[in-house]
């Protein structure tokens, strides 16, 4: 995943004072200079809870020895966290104003401390575990970015395994780098060649004080009240701006989130008590539906709470499977259904509502404008008041409200969003199934799919249900940790019995990614070498996956497993090509041989032959004079639940 810069960095340390500055280079405590803390873009750091330490310090402990993660991470000191880019997740982890470590999540192994040199030189207080005694006469060598060779080692413990995180240290217990083993423990002290360890940090720094000052969150947000006063009375003046100026009932959308929360925060400090809605997806934690509940109680506000219907997600499954990042129905059946149906009813002549969005969230929310006409909402304006904070800016205004928030930030979640959201990594999947009695049905939903389509148990453990189309990177680590491929992985060895085609059809634009998409399902699997040849009446550009699970055409992709996918930037060209898409797939499977299509191509490149249509691929030139009524489509319509 590359790093993209959403925004500018806006922590920065007073070293003095041990305490992290917003925004100032003067420190407001103390009158020294702050400085910049070099963080990986995007650069959206969060304050660490007792969750995060402690998960920190026990991962420490494991792989450096007992008490290594307290010497780390000594009591009363502020930690922060800062997601970077990775395969799965990974945060840079913050105290005394150094970047010392990344914490990541690996597929297959679990949460690593990646440590720089700083992280090191704690770790080499008090290790007894995950260390390398590297031979002096090596030490220059390892100094210079050179790798760690095996003749270079004196000793190693003898429970490191290739891939561990370790530090390289000299007999004296200096810290001379970082790496990753390439050799057990015992191997690299016997072998007389090869690489015992690939370096990754190794470039001597000054050691920054451990023993700093303890400081507190309170501190911390005291330190940064007067930025936070400035950031609070530009937002409330927007507040207040934005609604002089549109003639619209003004509410807040209040997700349980924190943004949300400090976007309501801020419409009350504004003067306001606006009615807050709430969507209740069916697929929410327990705990954010209570916490939505409980902050209008607390502040004495109007809660209009709509829930998606009992069976939108559960009942719709069996059309169209688990979803995922690029498949993603759910948002139609249990977002942006419910969010019309509230909006029409309680304003049908429109509303502006505050919007809890962050430019540091995603590209696509970068791009957006602080004000604009919601596109999937019909009627509804947003307004962003937090549009150019950051999470920082939002935790330490919440701080200083002392406002109660979402429960699920303190157990590891740095979002809030449904349960089971196919954009998760695995590491939210491990915290949500250890702490939310919901992971039960859906972990039981998974296990009867992946038996009865006959997929290996890696499809499961992977989440590769997330993809319909895996990324590069992840099909590169799979096999990487499996030996094995992703098209083998979700490759489905046993399918539903054959049988008259029936579509079912979800579109609209989706909350979670911007456009216009249309996600598809039959309810058998499809033959795409039969359908191939016609797809070139689709676009002119037709590919066929190399593993044969997918074909693509223009905008459209069908999968072998019966899901389809299009994506445009307007409602009716999306609507249109996937209804010509299903037209395609019926002429190919299911064709009751009346010839309309054929008598349509005055190309003469479609033709009937044994009572079906034909197609010569290289005659189709695009004209889609091909398209019309077909009885098959009709067929495949079932119980209306395509409509044309």
């Amino acid at each position: 995943m590359a790093a993209i810069r959403l925004g500018k960095n806006h922590l920065r340390w007073c070293r003095e004072c041990n305490l992290p500055i917003l925004e100032s280079k003067e420190c407001p405590v103390c009158g020294g200079n702050t400085l910049e803390v070099p963080l990986t873009p995007p650069g959206d750091a969060r304050p660490a809870f007792e969750h995060d330490i402690g998960l920190i310090r026990d991962v420490l402990d494991r792989d450096y020895g007992k008490g290594t993660g307290r010497s780390v991470l000594p009591d009363g000191h502020i930690v922060i966290l800062s997601k970077a880019p990775g395969l799965d997740r990974m945060d840079e982890v913050i105290i005394d104003g150094s970047v010392i470590a990344t914490m990541r999540y690996d597929m297959g192994s679990g949460w690593k401390f990646v440590s720089r040199m700083q992280g090191a030189y704690r770790i080499g207080d008090g290790y007894t575990k995950g260390y390398v005694v590297c031979d002096p006469s090596a030490v220059p060598f390892v100094r210079e970015s050179k790798n760690l060779m095996a003749p270079g080692v004196v000793d190693a413990d003898p429970d490191i395994k290739p891939g561990d995180e370790i530090i390289i240290v000299t007999a004296e217990r200096e810290v001379i780098a970082t790496g990753m083993a390439r050799m057990t423990g015992p191997e690299m002290v016997a072998a007389d060649k090869g690489m015992a360890v690939k370096t990754r940090w190794y470039k001597q720094e000054e050691r920054e004080a451990v023993g700093a000052k303890a400081r507190t969150w309170d501190e911390a947000v005291e330190a940064n009240r007067a930025v936070l006063e400035k950031r609070i009375i530009e937002a409330t003046g927007f507040i207040r701006n934005t609604i002089e100026k549109h003639d619209l009932p003004a509410i807040v959308s209040f997700s349980g989130g924190k943004d949300s929360l400090a976007t309501l925060l801020l419409t009350i400090d504004a003067g306001f008590k606006l009615p807050v809605l709430f969507v209740d997806t069916g697929l929410e934690f327990d705990e954010t539906v209570q916490h939505v509940r409980d902050t209008c109680a607390r502040h004495g506000l109007q809660l209009i709470e709509e829930k998606a219907p009992t069976d939108a997600f559960f009942g719709n499954l069996v059309y169209f499977g688990p979803p995922a990042k690029d498949y993603r129905w759910c948002c139609k059946t249990n977002k942006l259904g419910p969010t019309v149906g509230a909006i029409t009813k309680n304003y049908p002549k429109g509303v502006l509502s505050f919007i809890g969005q962050r430019k540091y969230e995603s590209e696509a929310r970068n791009s957006k404008p602080r004000i604009w006409q919601n596109p999937w909402t019909p009627g509804q304006t947003g307004a962003s008041p937090i549009q150019n904070w950051c999470a920082m800016h939002v935790w330490m205004y919440i701080f200083l409200r002392k406002e109660p928030f979402n429960v699920w930030y303190t157990r590891g979640l740095d979002r809030i969003g449904c349960f089971l959201c196919p954009a998760s990594d695995l590491s939210e999947f491990d915290i949500v199934a250890e702490g939310s009695s919901r992971w039960g049905q859906w972990n039981e939903y998974l296990d009867n799919y992946m038996k009865d389509r006959g997929l290996p148990p890696e499809w499961k453990e992977y989440a590769l249900w997330r993809w319909k189309n895996a990324p590069k990177s992840i099909r590169e680590e799979v096999h990487r940790i499996s030996g094995r491929e992703v098209s083998e992985l979700t490759k489905q060895t046993k399918a539903p019995e054959v049988g008259p085609l029936v579509v079912k059809v979800q579109e609209g634009y989706s909350p979670c990614v911007i456009g216009y998409s249309v996600e598809a399902a039959v309810n058998r699997p499809l033959n795409l070498e039969e359908i191939k040849p016609f797809c070139h009446a689709l676009g002119w550009v037709v590919e066929m996956d190399p593993e044969g699970e997918f074909v693509t055409a223009d905008y459209i992709t069908i999968y072998r497993e019966g899901s389809i996918i299009c994506k445009a930037n307007i409602k009716n060209d999306a609507s249109a090509h996937m209804n010509e898409t299903i037209q395609v797939i019926m002429r190919a499977e299911q064709c009751v041989g009346c010839g309309l299509c054929a008598a349509r191509c005055e190309q003469g490149a479609l033709y009937m032959e044994d009572g079906k249509v034909r197609i010569k691929e290289d005659e189709c030139i695009f004209c889609k004079d091909c398209f019309g009524p077909c009885p098959s489509v009709n067929f495949a319509k079932g119980s209306e639940e395509f409509e044309q």
